[in-house]
């Protein structure tokens, strides 16, 4: 690689820890440290959602589904935006009465505080196990351009996130979450224009994509075995982004640090809208990439655009993509940190001893910052060396795994709004059986192949986007049931607001 493009990755490592250091000054607090002391611009936490939803795996993953595929998977973003204006509309104004610092306070009030602890651990371990996967996705560009082993790769990256993290807190999140998607898109923007210029110009490209029919937008025929069609993409893409944008701390932090509900609701519709923008640029990339003949079948699709920047950018350009690349792997990665340790610090920690003093709290909260860091950076680590260097997309993966566990968080707040009979034990039993059943239906392929129930084996057909439906459905069915247990009386607390 170039020396200007290491220089390019230095600085940008440099200047995100200087971010951290330079906004640790103002600390006082755990709401300091985990929700910038409620004064952020809705601006910047539009562009933080944005950047830590999509992360690395958007810049990695997106472009090779482009390549292989067609744009089809753009129609899981109109359900995005639904999803988006019906947690904006519903859900938003119950996180704003009272000083909640989670998702999952306002759970407490309606369940009792099992339930709460019950659903923050629901989401640190998923989270955990998503969030290791892009970890682990976005330690192969580092690894493609420095020589290094993606396993160095990982530690490396996750050590100099940890810091900044650890330092700056929430703020340093935000406002390098910032820095971090200006920095990528601009790679993106670059990438797409040298890709089309190897392909023989814009409308070559765009017309050889369109002859193979990679610009393909919809699907209508309904299918629950297809992954992208309007239906799956309008209903799985509405419901998962109600529970990842209404139900999962990582986002709802974002939200709860907005100066009003006014401005969380235009940072959260407006992340909508920039995440269909955002997700056509890298698809177009893709396409372009395959157009240009750089796509080869014997490739992993998540390697293609690494691979792209790497071999076939000019000096000063790649070092922007890959610097890119690095800043939206930072951006989940620190964000993952920063709200993981915030749920276990207020839901478990503050909640089992009773220890509420924010300067205690801030303590606390750094130490757990620097526990989940590492147990991420392990978690990438054993995701390496067990499940690496497979076609599945990457970001397919990480949307899966986090399936198994947002219909289940999803259904608890639509019996919290909606079903004035659920209480706190209906809720957890729903909640234990719809994971168990999820686990089911994911690997459902794999359980058939090990035992020989064939009978399990059309279950893992089931498209990936349909996960979150099915796993919300059983989450309220179950509850609704258990509602009528024989002794069961409705519940005397008032229903939160719901969906």
């Amino acid at each position: 690689m170039h020396t200007l493009d290491l220089t390019i990755v230095g600085l940008y490592f440099a200047f995100t820890l200087g971010v951290g250091l330079w906004v640790s000054r103002h600390q006082r607090s755990a709401t300091d440290y985990f929700l910038g002391a409620r004064d952020l611009p809705s601006w910047a936490i539009l562009l933080s959602i944005v950047a830590t939803e999509t992360s690395a795996l958007t810049v990695i993953s997106i472009p090779g589904i482009g390549a292989r595929g067609d744009l089809t998977f753009l129609q899981l973003t109109v359900g995005y935006l639904i999803g988006r204006i019906a947690v904006a509309r519903w859900l938003l104004p119950g996180y704003f009465r009272g000083d909640q610092e989670t998702a999952y306070a306002r759970l407490e009030s309606r369940f009792g505080v099992g339930t709460r602890r019950l659903t923050s651990l629901i989401f640190l371990v998923s989270r955990f196990l998503g969030d290791a996967v892009r970890v682990f996705a976005s330690a192969i560009p580092l690894a493609l351009i420095t020589g290094w082993s993606v396993s160095t790769a990982i530690v490396v990256m996750g050590v100099v996130t940890m810091i900044y993290t650890w330092f700056g807190g929430f703020k340093a999140v935000v406002w390098t979450d910032v820095l971090q998607l200006s920095v990528y898109l601009a790679g993106g923007v670059g990438a797409l224009l040298i890709a089309w210029n190897l392909a023989g110009g814009a409308s070559e490209a765009l017309g050889l994509a369109r002859a193979a029919g990679k610009l393909r937008l919809l699907e209508l025929e309904p299918s629950l075995t297809t992954p992208y069609t309007l239906l799956s993409g309008i209903v799985g893409g509405a419901l998962l982004s109600a529970a990842s944008h209404g139900a999962d701390h990582l986002i709802v932090q974002r939200l709860l640090a907005t100066r009003s509900l006014g401005d969380a609701r235009v940072a959260l519709i407006g992340s909508g809208v920039m995440v269909m923008l955002q997700f056509t640029l890298f698809l177009l990339v893709g396409s372009a990439i395959w157009a240009a003949g750089l796509a080869p079948a014997d490739t992993p699709s998540d390697q293609l655009f690494p691979a792209f920047v790497v071999n076939h950018l000019p000096a000063g350009l790649a070092g922007l993509v890959i610097a890119g690349i690095l800043a939206a792997a930072m951006g989940t990665h620190s964000s993952a940190i920063n709200s993981l340790a915030s749920s276990a610090t207020h839901d478990l920690y503050a909640s089992w001893t009773g220890r509420r003093d924010p300067q205690h709290l801030l303590k606390v909260g750094r130490l757990i910052s620097a526990v989940w860091a590492l147990a991420l950076i392990g978690g990438a680590l054993l995701f390496h060396a067990t499940a690496g260097g497979g076609q599945t997309p990457v970001v397919v993966l990480a949307l899966s795994i986090a399936s198994v566990t947002y219909g289940p968080l999803l259904g608890t707040y639509f019996l919290a709004g909606r079903w004035p009979r659920a209480r706190g034990r209906d809720v957890v039993g729903a909640v234990g059986v719809t994971v168990a059943v999820m686990l089911v239906v994911i690997f459902a392929r794999r359980i058939a192949t090990a035992s020989g129930l064939e009978w399990l084996e059309p279950v893992g057909r089931l498209a990936w986007p349909w996960y979150v439906p099915l796993g919300t459905l059983l989450a309220v069915g179950t509850g609704m049931l258990l509602s009528y247990l024989p002794d069961r009386a409705p519940s005397p607390s008032p229903p939160v607001d719901g969906p």
